[in-house]
């Protein structure tokens, strides 16, 4: 039986995906997408009717839609974001990020701590073990739970679909290397949660993603 269970949100007009994952009444927050006190008070009411204990709260990467609810869930947990160095730029330049899309927004709390390739995430009795997968975004890191079976990608790679190189710090290159090199080492049957859009897995993506075959 999984001893990893994966709730996914979507939130906010761009339609990211916030993930909670809970292990033996502990849980991590993947991605600040809640933009609404309607939003924030969905994800915190689950949390609390279920008992869980937030352990960490995690960014895959930092653009605008990932972040927007950094502020509120870090106050409300008490809690600071773990995250790639890489991303420092990105949060501290989120109010800038923001108004490119008509929103305001203040700037998130500087991260907590660096994630970095080999670093190990610890709730309940979950490990999970951390991939650098930039080209998406700089700073772009993917969750892998091998004992579960599933890797969080952020929007490195989506069901039929990769992320995105068009935007400042992208590059297709280094999005290839880090999809070939990195998450298709992994097992065909390994779920893959996204940043956006319904889940997969690495072999249907191997096989059929029209980007990558």
């Amino acid at each position: 039986m999984p001893t990893v269970h994966v709730k996914p949100f979507t939130f906010s007009d761009f339609a990211t995906n916030c993930y909670v994952c809970d292990s033996d009444g502990e849980a991590v927050i993947v991605d600040a997408s809640c933009s609404t006190d309607e939003e924030t008070s969905e994800l915190v009411n689950y949390i609390n009717s279920n008992n869980l204990n937030v352990r960490h709260l995690l960014l895959t990467h930092a653009h605008i839609d990932h972040i927007l609810g950094c502020n509120t869930l870090a106050k409300q947990f008490n809690l600071s974001w773990q995250a790639h160095r890489d991303t420092s730029i990105w949060l501290a330049g989120a109010p800038a990020q923001a108004l490119l899309y008509g929103i305001r927004m203040v700037r998130p709390p500087k991260a907590g701590s660096w994630l970095d390739e080999g670093d190990i995430i610890q709730f309940g009795n979950a490990q999970w073990h951390i991939l650098h997968t930039p080209g998406h975004a700089p700073g772009s890191i993917c969750f892998v739970d091998d004992a579960n079976g599933f890797v969080i990608v952020g929007d490195v790679l989506f069901n039929q679909s990769i992320g995105r190189t068009d935007l400042p710090g992208g590059n297709m290159g280094t999005l290839m290397a880090s999809i070939f090199q990195k998450l298709f080492t992994l097992p065909n049957d390994m779920l893959v949660y996204s940043g956006h859009g319904p889940p997969t897995t690495i072999g249907a993506e191997r096989s059929q993603n029209p980007f990558l075959v």
